[in-house]
Formats: structure tokens, sequence, C-alpha cells
């Protein structure tokens, strides 16, 4: 009578252990991939050159205060004169960079006609300004 040993048997069940832990791995990796592509607004802000640095360029500041008045370089000025000044400044300057504040209360449609000003003057180095939270 021969002896039967266990080594001899086929595998009734798989062990799927390594497998659910490779799974969850791709898992993690892939909800860390997707919320860091997700945090960042992507603007064109202003690009330091060897020839000049931003301390030398003319950097143009547009605040738009809760009431909604508009300022470029802390002086009042309606849309039509801001669009006036900065058409005056990109015939001297192509290329400069222009930052937009906007208090935290102002309504949001007067900070959109500031950036489509922007945009139909067609200013390439526009960058907006925010401050960081509260810890």
């Amino acid at each position: 009578m021969a002896a039967t040993h266990d080594d001899d048997k086929p595998y009734d069940d798989i062990n799927i252990t390594p497998l659910l832990d490779l799974a969850f791995v791709l898992l993690i990796i892939f909800i860390l991939m997707t919320t860091a592509a997700v945090q960042g607004i992507k603007v064109d802000l202003p690009k330091a050159s060897a020839s000049a640095s931003l301390s030398e360029q003319k950097i143009k500041a547009i605040t738009v205060a809760d009431s909604g008045q508009v300022y470029l370089d802390a002086i009042p000025v309606s849309l039509a004169e801001l669009e006036d000044r900065l058409r005056a400044q990109r015939a001297q300057t192509p290329e400069f960079p222009v930052i937009v504040k906007g208090d935290a209360n102002v309504q949001y449609r007067k900070v959109i006609e500031v950036l489509d000003l922007l945009r139909r003057l067609e200013l390439q180095q526009v960058g907006l300004v925010t401050g960081k939270p509260a810890a």
C-alpha cells in the first residue's frame, strides 16, 4: 500500500493576499497622483531672465478693492483708463508682467472684467496674488 503525500494534491485555493496588497498600493498611488494634479492653478507667471530680473522690470499691479474700485499701481482708475495706460505701457515694453490682486469680498464679475481686459490686450505674463491660509 502506497502512502499518499499531501504535496501531490492539487491546490484547492489560491492565496490572493499578495494580489490585494498590490491592488491597494496601486490605488493609493492613483489617489495621491490625482489629488496632487488638481490642487494647483496654472498661470503664466513672470519669468526671470539673465538680462533683466523682475525687480528691474516694470511690474504693473492692478488691485480691485472690496468697493469695486480698480487701482493701477495704487492710483484709482476706471476700466477705460486702465486699458489706455496698459496700452501705452505695452507700446513702450511689449512684454511686461502684470499682477492682479482682488479683495476677498469683491464681486467676481469685477475681477473677470479686469482679466478680460488683460486678455484683449494680449498680455501673457499675468499673475494672481493670493494670501496664505491661516494655520
